[in-house]
């Protein structure tokens, strides 16, 4: 997960401060040491470091924080604030034309940075919101790069153009331009080729399709796993292209963050887009506060609260709460409930955007879950009829055996998911009768996963 180390690191940091209540000015310094530490330790370019530990100390140890009446928490808010204000402060959306016009976006970035996957990503998520996009297939030297973006334009529902491999990629621009005006499409993503590393060929290449077609957003695609490399990356694009703005990929990989925390004060350009996973709907829009937020183990819950909003089905998730009052719901049940935690993007990520969870507690959870077994229970649930899915009190020692024959599992994991399932439901019927009471109609809670 993404800023892992660094979080836990913070998040130890200030709970000492918390404990302590009264600060002394030797307090705040001692803290702010480790605070630089750990910002190093996360690969974030020294002079963005230093820049950014001079104004949080100028602000923590100024007399209205030293005599508040929670000092600590006066601390935690500065560095929640200047870590907001180092990421860009407020969350910049990508620059289009009016409908009616056309958008051209060209994708640039090193070999291995995502960019082709992210290229479609975007296209689906300009999609959603109304805009018919079309994708430009200009990586014309690395093998299957083509195929690549028509693989993943299919998914997203977005044409490809493409000219093969003998057109030179500012001709293929052009072309592709001219057939969006043509067919109606009104955004033009240009997916060009990368490198290894920065080399002349590729940047003149970049500088010839910006003079032949009019680029309205150049957008750099970095992986941010690649720490203070990718600020250099940025500032030799910005230098020798001109940039609009970041998509930072691989962001919930094993990453220490620095890219995310120095590529704005470093080249000046604001993150977009956050890519969150391999799935091709896995593009956040990046905003500095909440990205914040978790770093400090605040949480995300808008981010969450949007996922879900996003995911899930209003109508299956009320009907859901229903069952949840009358202890009624099956194992069909139970198999949505996993669906819709898979569309969410999986108990890790829900768990990650929840207020006080650190990683060590959320790896506890995720071992207590084991979602490596969700396959298994699959199998086990699906090897049931009908009647039994619908009616668990079915299941005999006779109708176990064969559902275990029939999911290849030993019959002891079969009695173990229905025991599991029987204490769930038992534990659903206390809540649904809590549900009725006031805190239930305030709160209009929803419960989508069925408790599970």
């Amino acid at each position: 997960m993404a800023f892992e180390s660094l979080s836990d690191k913070l998040q130890n940091i200030f709970k000492n401060l918390r404990r302590k209540g009264r600060l002394t000015e030797a307090d705040v310094k001692a803290a702010l040491r480790e605070v630089r530490l750990a910002l190093l330790e996360a690969d974030v370019s020294f002079k963005v470091v230093k820049s950014f530990m001079k104004s949080v100390q100028e602000k923590a140890i100024g007399a209205d924080v030293m005599n508040g009446l929670n000092p600590g928490q006066m601390v935690i808010k500065i560095v929640n604030d200047e870590l907001v204000s180092l990421m860009g402060s407020e969350t910049t959306e990508l620059a289009l034309k009016p409908a009616g016009e056309i958008t051209v976006i060209m994708m640039m970035g090193l070999q291995g940075a995502g960019k082709t996957t992210t290229a479609a990503k975007l296209a689906g998520k300009l999609k959603s919101k109304g805009r018919r996009p079309l994708l430009a297939a200009c990586d014309i030297y690395r093998p299957a790069a083509i195929r690549q973006l028509q693989v993943n334009g299919e998914k997203q529902g977005v044409e490809v153009f493409e000219r093969g491999t003998s057109v030179k990629p500012p001709q293929i621009a052009q072309e592709a331009v001219a057939y969006a005006k043509e067919k109606g499409y009104n955004v033009v993503l240009l997916d060009t080729a990368g490198r290894l590393q920065i080399d002349e060929n590729m940047m003149e290449e970049l500088q010839e399709i910006r003079r032949v077609v009019d680029v309205d957003q150049a957008i750099l695609v970095v992986d941010a796993m690649t720490g203070q490399d990718a600020v250099n990356v940025a500032a030799a694009f910005e230098e020798k292209i001109g940039i609009d703005g970041v998509i930072l990929t691989k962001l919930d990989g094993d990453t220490r963050g620095g890219a995310a925390l120095s590529i704005k004060a470093t080249c000046g350009r604001p993150i977009l887009y956050a890519g969150m996973g391999e799935k091709l709907d896995d593009l956040e829009q990046f905003y500095p506060d909440r990205m914040a937020s978790r770093i400090l183990g605040m949480g995300d819950v808008m981010s969450l609260i949007e996922k879900a909003q996003a995911n899930l089905d209003e109508s299956r998730a009320k009907e859901m709460e229903q069952k949840i009052r009358k202890a009624s719901f099956s194992f069909d049940d139970y198999l949505d409930s996993m669906e819709q935690m898979k569309k969410m993007g999986g108990m890790s990520s829900i768990l990650s955007m929840m207020p006080g969870m650190n990683n060590s507690q959320i790896s506890q959870l995720e071992g207590q879950i084991d979602e490596s077994q969700t396959k298994r229970i699959e199998a086990i649930i699906l090897s049931m009829t009908p009647q039994e899915r619908a009616n668990p009190d079915l299941l005999n020692m006779s109708r176990k055996q064969r559902i275990a024959k029939g999911a290849g599992v030993d019959i002891a994991e079969v009695n173990k998911l229905v025991k599991q399932f029987d204490q769930a439901r038992k534990m659903m019927k206390q809540l649904g009768g809590s549900l009725k009471g006031k805190k239930g109609k305030r709160f209009g809670l929803k419960l989508p996963f069925g408790g599970f």
